[in-house]
């Protein structure tokens, strides 16, 4: 039986994890800021609309290809490394993005700062894993959680703060000094862990599963744009599949594999898969629509939605770093704290679908959909990490954020393709919004009753 060698937990453990955060915060920043500064980069540097879907694209097709090759180099060669290589990576390529002169140099930038962000998330959670005790690992990866809302609620409003008064490239110039920061606390502060083994690279396999993963996403988010019968997505969903077959050919045969395929028998393991994904799925998707429904039916400004979409992540950080939602997943255990917070997540979903027109009902969908995610995300990261051996941790870290790449994407682009044909087929915007909400609130009480099921049948057959 594998044993973590910190397992007393790290001194310094509480202010490592602020650290590893700030890094974690500033890559999914990246995720949204951008698309507040779309009219700037349209007038200055004559954008066309492929120009900027690109500039969009290829950080988050570059990351989400990278997490498992990241992962599983940071086991092999050391989170510490990782982490320092990740952040000095995304920090050359704020710089360079901050400093562009044309699309094609920009798109580059972004490419480059997906490396570093692909680096730093499995990094992160990795060395959460190891410098925390086995009972303090559920608040620590609570925080960890709540900084990923937290993320996704400030990138929009960071960015128009900035935007509104300095130009476009200061987006991407306000990572530096938190990049160089991060730098000099992690090398005084991480400790250095890795795989004991000292597995030999999985050269195939990092080839493999960076152009599968990065081929399946590409065709879930050209799905909407291009049709889901062009020439296009079908060729490079059907790339997506034989390449991924290969890797999964391969990983079962490599003496020394970058990803056991072992780790797909164990019904913990696989709980946790089944339910990230639809987690994702619904949530990615939902959030979609909800920021067009608080635009274009409630009249908010872009601005002024993303402050009304505040409550979400504030409740999300409220009950994280309070360690109130740790506390009760104690109580609860892992299996009915997802599907509580899964079940509270659709209801939260649903009071936005049914919503009158007016902003109270959507603040309640926001405040359940909050309390929601600081129930279950944190639960169901928990239950992927726990399901992987310690010395597997970065690799456990890259399945984990593979699983929220993947969902997310699936999510906006399936529930964006109901909105469409609700549309097409004479309802209103208002109910074609209302549509896709519900079938995100349906997804998303489908995976929490299926992922508590199959982890709740795994703990009997431990027990």
């Amino acid at each position: 039986m594998s044993v973590s060698p910190v397992r007393p937990g790290h001194p310094q453990r509480w202010l490592i994890l602020g650290v590893i955060c700030l890094a974690q915060l500033t890559v999914l920043l990246d995720n949204t800021v951008l698309n507040v500064a779309i009219p700037s980069l349209t007038r200055e540097l004559h954008a066309a609309t492929s120009d900027i879907q690109w500039m969009i694209n290829a950080y988050s097709l570059v990351q989400s290809g990278l997490l498992l090759t990241a992962g599983s180099a940071a086991d092999r060669y050391g989170r510490k490394k990782m982490l320092i290589a990740g952040l000095a990576l995304f920090g050359v390529g704020s710089l360079v993005a901050g400093l562009a002169g044309s699309t094609g140099q920009l798109i580059a930038a972004r490419a480059g700062m997906g490396i570093g962000g692909a680096l730093l998330l499995t990094t992160t959670l990795a060395v959460a894993m190891q410098i925390f005790t086995p009972e303090e690992q559920p608040k620590a990866i609570g925080i960890w959680s709540a900084v990923a809302a937290l993320g996704f609620a400030g990138g929009p409003l960071i960015g128009g703060f900035v935007l509104n008064h300095f130009w476009w490239g200061a987006i991407f110039l306000v990572n530096i000094p938190v990049a160089a920061l991060g730098l000099v606390a992690v090398v005084a502060l991480v400790p250095e862990s890795k795989n004991p083994r000292g597995d030999r690279p999985d050269l195939l396999g990092a080839v493999l599963s960076t152009i599968g993963m990065a081929s399946l996403v590409y065709a879930v988010i050209s799905g909407p744009g291009h049709g889901w019968t062009s020439a296009r997505v079908l060729g490079t969903a059907g790339a997506a599949v034989v390449v991924l077959g290969a890797f999964a050919w391969w990983e079962s045969r490599v003496a020394e594999p970058m990803l056991d395929v072992h780790f797909f028998r164990d019904r913990r393991f696989m709980g946790a898969v089944a339910g990230a994904v639809l987690i994702t799925f619904g949530m990615g998707g939902a959030l979609f629509l909800l920021t067009q429904h608080l635009q274009f039916v409630l009249g908010y400004g872009p601005l002024e939605a993303g402050l009304r979409t505040a409550p979400l992540a504030l409740t999300v950080v409220v009950l994280n770093f309070s360690g109130l939602a740790a506390k009760w997943s104690g109580r609860l255990g892992t299996p009915v704290s997802i599907a509580l917070g899964m079940a509270l997540m659709s209801c939260g979903l649903a009071a936005i679908a049914v919503s009158p027109g007016g902003y109270a009902a959507t603040l309640l969908g926001l405040l359940l959909i909050g309390a929601g995610c600081a129930v279950a995300n944190p639960a169901m990261a928990h239950a992927v990490m726990s399901a992987i051996p310690p010395e597997k941790a970065g690799v456990g870290a890259g399945i984990n954020g593979t699983l929220a790449e993947f969902g997310n994407g699936l999510g906006v682009a399936v529930l964006g393709a109901v909105l469409s044909s609700s549309v097409a087929s004479g309802e209103s915007l208002s109910a074609g919004l209302g549509a896709g909400q519900l079938v995100g609130a349906v997804a998303v009480l489908a995976g929490g009753f299926l992922a508590a099921g199959l982890l709740r049948r795994a703990e009997r057959k431990v027990a």
